[in-house]
């Protein structure tokens, strides 16, 4: 049977971070305010046939298919939230599964950094896909699993305060984000990113 990792609905995409995952992605492009769905299954070839399923049962667009040998990311999204949660719907019902069988996220690194040194943010900013950082700002750091619950932390840390979205990964073994700005606002950021990852329910993922 296959292991549901990652199940998380967005209910609507913040600006940032829409543009932040159009600038990696490879399929459809999100806009700002549509809902989403991040799915992640093991083993990962099953994501081809959870597509095909998805895209047939109504009507979504999907932005992101990854397929490696143990696992396989899907994101979908819709200006219609009904729509992405059917197509959810439709994936659960082919695995036999439900939405409580996912694994539970954990956040395994959560890091906040003050008044950045020049070359710290040159180094940070190399490496992003969003915003840069600037020299005195705050970095705040998230590392999770499964890596696709990272994406609701990013959003979520959009929704509660003014900060920037320098970075976010929602596939391999660990997701990550990176935010900057200023100090008072990475405070309420990363309190909302972590929040939203313990506020995720699900089963203790099994060992490998």
């Amino acid at each position: 049977m296959a292991e549901l990792r990652t199940y998380v609905f967005l209910d609507s995409l913040q600006p940032q971070f829409a543009s932040f995952f159009a600038t990696v992605s490879q399929g459809y492009l999100p806009i700002a305010g549509q809902a989403s769905l991040f799915i992640e299954i093991a083993p990962g070839m099953d994501i081809n046939r959870m597509t095909d399923i998805a895209l047939k049962a109504t009507n979504v667009t999907p932005g992101m298919q990854i397929v490696e040998r143990t696992f396989g990311m899907l994101e979908l999204h819709s200006d219609s939230q009904a729509d992405v949660r059917a197509a959810g719907e439709a994936i659960l019902n082919e695995l036999g599964l439900k939405e409580e069988d996912r694994v539970k996220p954990a956040v395994t690194t959560s890091q906040v950094i003050r008044h950045l040194s020049d070359y710290h943010t040159q180094l940070i900013n190399r490496m992003r896909h969003g915003n840069m950082i600037l020299p005195g700002q705050t970095l705040y750091v998230m590392e999770c699993a499964p890596a696709g619950y990272a994406a609701i932390a990013a959003n979520e840390a959009e929704k509660a305060a003014n900060i920037n979205i320098l970075e976010v990964r929602t596939v391999g073994a660990f997701g990550r984000i990176y935010l900057g700005g200023e100090e008072r606002d990475i405070e309420v950021g990363y309190q909302a990113a972590e929040a939203a990852i313990q506020a995720i329910t699900g089963k203790v993922a099994s060992k490998k």
